[in-house]
């Protein structure tokens, strides 16, 4: 029986081909919304979103998921939680749309220092504004302050670097392998930018990160870019640094944006004359899509051929595993069975196994995290089989 793919977003047709050309049944429903998703995707093994939320009710209503992949970087329109309860892997395309979507703010930038969206505007009501529209400041030798210094910020600070700006950046910290958010310092930050861009995840470190205080640490009449999340900055606190401050804003993504492709759409952002908005289409260059498609095409491979999740999001970062077994054994049938056996008699449970064989087929070498230690009765019942080479045990 063939894998079933849902393509629930657009899609390259080329990269389409290529995975009915794995044999995969796939079904392409770009129009898909997430609430059309629970029936569509009940009987998918795959399912591939762009921006289409995977909800609680889609995951709880599959009957064969597997895996969930995120034609993109984030995977904020996943529901994590849900796919951790009934094992189903979240992969995503990291680093993927990085050029794209740091072209992108650098043209929100000019924009905003250009007035260039107001130009054309006139233009075509037939108004001339010359005078108005000369007064551009120039981005030759401002402080640009990256917020968020990850495979976007990069593109942006190589592209602004170009322009001959000086260019600061408040990077994301590592402590003890988990993810956090360090922004301490950011009134110092804040304060020398003439220009600020938010390259962020949504996070519950990074929720509302740009509110009225943040805007007070703003130099008057500085220029704000937004092409992360749209939680990421306080809306109403944005307005009002624009009243009192001058704050000029561009962004890509804000609070109520459609679902759909097409239609109506209502904002407090409206009809701004400080505020640039533009479709969420960051990511959507065709360099990027077939980047993205590519990407997801790989992941698909990997999965089909060996098991393997490529960008595998939902793995537990950290498990309750204390104890490392490692045995070598003779690569025959029922082996590992004893030894699991012996295991399942002491009550342990195995948080992570990972079984490899040496060239030529004769040894294999199983690696076991554990919950809790091995006894040394059990230790010897394993070495006591003659097909097992060698057994340790450590504490980890």
């Amino acid at each position: 029986m063939k894998i079933k793919v849902l393509v629930a977003d657009k899609f390259p047709d080329k990269y389409i081909q290529q995975m009915k050309d794995l044999e995969l049944d796939v079904i392409y429903n770009p129009k898909l919304g997430e609430k059309d998703l629970p029936e569509a995707g009940k009987d998918a093994d795959i399912i591939v979103v762009r921006s289409t939320v995977v909800n609680e009710e889609t995951i709880n209503s599959s009957e064969k998921l597997n895996l969930i992949i995120r034609a993109g970087s984030g995977v904020n329109n996943i529901n994590i939680a849900a796919a951790n309860k009934k094992g189903i892997y979240v992969a995503n395309c990291p680093g993927m749309n990085a050029v794209a979507v740091a072209e992108l703010a650098i043209g929100l930038m000019i924009s905003l220092d250009r007035f260039i969206p107001d130009n054309v505007n006139d233009f075509n009501k037939g108004v001339w504004n010359k005078d108005k529209y000369s007064k551009g400041k120039g981005l030759k030798g401002k402080t640009l302050g990256l917020i968020g210094v990850g495979n976007i910020g990069k593109e942006v600070a190589k592209r602004a670097l170009a322009f001959e700006m000086n260019v600061y950046g408040k990077d994301i910290t590592r402590i003890e392998g988990i993810q956090i958010k360090d922004f301490s310092e950011m009134d110092q930050l804040l304060a020398l930018c003439d220009v600020v861009t938010i390259h962020l995840p949504a996070t519950p470190q990074t929720k509302g990160l740009f509110n009225k205080q943040m805007f007070s640490y703003m130099k008057d009449g500085a220029y704000l870019i937004n092409t992360s999340r749209q939680d990421i900055v306080v809306e109403d606190d944005l307005l009002e640094a624009i009243k009192e401050k001058n704050i000029r804003y561009a962004c890509d993504v804000f609070k109520g944006e459609p679902e759909s492709k097409t239609g109506e759409v209502s904002s407090k952002l409206q009809n701004n004359p400080n505020i640039y908005v533009t479709h969420h289409i960051g990511a959507s260059t065709a360099q990027a899509q077939d980047a993205v498609a590519e990407e997801t095409i790989n992941i698909i491979k990997h999965f089909v051929h060996s098991g393997v999740i490529e960008h595998w999001v939902n793995r537990a970062k950290k498990t309750d595993a204390h104890y490392q077994l490692v045995v070598k054994h003779y690569d025959k049938p029922g082996v590992l069975a004893a030894i699991l056996d012996v295991i399942r008699q002491g009550n342990i449970n195995i948080e992570e196994i990972e079984n490899i064989i040496f060239e030529g087929g004769v040894a294999a070498c199983c690696t076991m995290k554990l919950k809790a230690a091995v006894s040394a009765d059990m230790l010897k019942t394993m070495r006591e089989n003659s097909n097992v080479i060698s057994v340790s045990h450590v504490e980890i």
